[in-house]
């Protein structure tokens, strides 16, 4: 489901279900390190905080701190390694993004999830995966994979 090594090529891949999209999570979480950064586009509903959850999930064991973040921006799931989740939604001008301080939420110690990346691509560094998931409800979603190769 999840290729090893995903390069500057895009893959795509299909989920069915949200079952598959947890499964899909699962697999792509074994990639990410310590330093890694993702990209979440897609439209409302598609299934951004849904993959965090899923994430969070298979690399902590448990999902059960995960929010949208959308009124505060940011939350930090403690864990090995700590995950950063920032949601960029209400994020009105990018000239906000020096009083919020997101900035060090990357760090070479933590992996860091970004959904609504494209209201600020100037925050994610060069190496960043995206991830942009088109579909919603619990029917299919097509999930198209970009950006460096985990590490």
């Amino acid at each position: 489901m999840f290729a090893r090594g995903v390069s500057s090529n895009a893959m795509e891949t299909h989920v069915p279900d949200l079952t598959a999209l947890d499964a899909f999570a699962a697999a792509f979480a074994r990639q990410l390190r310590p330093g890694s950064a993702v990209a979440l586009r897609g439209d409302l509903g598609a299934g951004k905080t849904t993959l965090v959850r899923a994430l969070v999930r298979a690399l902590h064991g448990s999902d059960a701190a995960v929010t949208s973040p959308t009124f505060v921006f940011r939350q930090r799931y403690d864990g090995d390694p700590p995950i950063e989740h920032l949601d960029l939604y209400r994020l009105d001008d990018p000239a906000e993004l020096a009083e919020l301080g997101l900035d060090d939420a990357f760090a070479p110690d933590r992996i860091t999830l970004v959904e609504w990346a494209e209201r600020a691509p100037q925050l994610l560094p060069p190496q960043a995966i995206g991830i942009t998931i088109t579909g919603s409800g619990p029917g299919p979603r097509t999930i198209v994979l970009a950006g460096a190769a985990p590490q």
